[in-house]
C-alpha cells in the first residue's frame, strides 16, 4: 500500500503560493513531487501571466492531474462569514461566478482536465429547506457545463456532515458529480469523523486531498491546520478505509497555513514515504 501512496501522490499549486509559472515549476521541483493540482483562476483572471503554465508544466515533467477553482466573495474568516459567503450559495455572488464558472469550462477541456474540484458552498442539510432546491439546481447546471467537455466536477468536503453531502449527491444525481475528499477539513469544520465520513462517502471519492488539523475547542469557531501526521487525521485508519474502497485516484497534498509551505510539504510526502503512521 505504501508504494502505491507514494505514486500517486500530488501537490496542491495553490498552497506554493506561486508569483508566475516560473516560481511554480521551481517549488513543485524543490517539494520532490512530479503531479499538481493546478489552480485555474490565474489562468482564467490574469492569462497574460499564467497562460504559459500548461506548457512549461508538461516541459518539465510536471503533470497536471487535476484542476480547481474558487468563487467570489468568499470570506474565510470565520465559520459564519464562509457560511454566509462561500461557493455558489449566495445569490448576491451567482451571476458573476457563473460567468466565471462557464470559462473555467471551457479553459479545462482546452487543457483537457478530467477532474475539476470546487467548494460548492454551504448545502442545506433539509430537503424542505427553500434554498436546498436552489442549490440542486445551481450544481446541476455546475455539472452540466463541465459535462460538456466530459468532465467529472468534484465537490470538496467541508461545511455539511457526510451523511448531508451524500444525500445532496444523491438528489443531483449526476454521473460527473463526485467528491474530493479533504480529512482535515471534516475536522476543521467539525463536521464529523474523517474515516466514518470516507465509509458514507465512499462510492463517491475521486480525489483526495492530505492535510491535516485539529479540532476546536470553542463551539462555532476553526479548528487549527497544522503539518501532515501532527494532528488528528487518523491516518492509518484513514488509509486503511481508502485502500478497503480499492480507491486509486489522486492524494493531492494541501498546505493552506504557515511560512513554510515547501517544506512542510516535503514533510508530508516523507510522511506518507514512511507509510502515514
Amino acid at each position: 500500500m505504501k508504494n502505491h501512496l507514494t505514486q500517486r501522490l500530488a501537490v496542491c499549486s495553490w498552497s506554493l503560493q506561486p508569483v508566475n509559472p516560473k516560481d511554480l515549476i521551481a517549488k513543485i521541483q524543490a517539494t520532490g513531487i512530479s503531479s499538481v493540482q493546478l489552480a485555474l483562476d490565474p489562468l482564467r483572471d490574469s492569462p497574460e501571466l499564467w497562460k504559459g503554465a500548461p506548457k512549461l508544466l508538461g516541459q518539465n515533467s510536471i503533470q497536471i492531474i487535476s484542476g480547481m477553482f474558487g468563487c467570489a466573495g468568499e470570506d474565510y474568516s470565520t465559520l459564519e462569514s464562509i457560511r454566509r459567503t462561500g461557493g455558489i450559495a449566495p445569490d448576491a455572488t451567482w451571476e458573476q461566478n457563473w460567468k466565471c464558472i462557464q470559462a473555467t469550462a471551457a479553459l479545462s477541456e482546452l487543457l483537457g482536465l478530467k477532474l475539476v474540484t470546487f467548494h460548492a458552498g454551504f448545502l442545506p442539510h433539509d430537503p424542505a429547506d427553500r434554498n436546498f432546491a436552489n442549490m440542486i439546481t445551481r450544481l446541476g447546471e455546475v455539472a452540466d457545463i463541465f459535462e460538456r467537455g466530459k468532465i467529472m466536477v468534484g465537490l470538496e468536503t467541508g461545511q455539511e456532515t457526510a451523511s448531508s453531502l451524500a444525500a445532496v449527491l444523491k438528489v443531483l444525481n449526476r454521473r460527473n458529480v463526485c467528491v474530493n475528499f479533504d480529512p482535515a477539513n471534516m475536522i476543521l469544520y467539525d463536521k464529523g469523523d474523517p474515516v466514518e465520513a470516507v465509509q458514507v462517502l465512499g462510492k463517491w471519492i475521486r480525489q483526495v486531498h492530505l492535510k491535516d488539523a485539529t479540532r476546536t475547542k470553542v463551539p462555532r469557531q476553526w479548528g487549527t491546520e497544522v503539518p501532515v501526521g501532527t494532528g488528528e487525521v487518523a491516518w492509518p485508519k484513514f488509509f486503511a478505509a481508502l485502500e478497503k474502497l480499492n480507491f486509486s485516484g489522486p492524494l493531492v497534498i494541501e498546505r493552506e497555513a504557515g511560512k513554510q509551505r515547501v517544506e512542510d510539504i516535503r514533510r508530508a510526502k516523507r510522511f506518507v514515504e514512511g507509510g502515514g503512521a
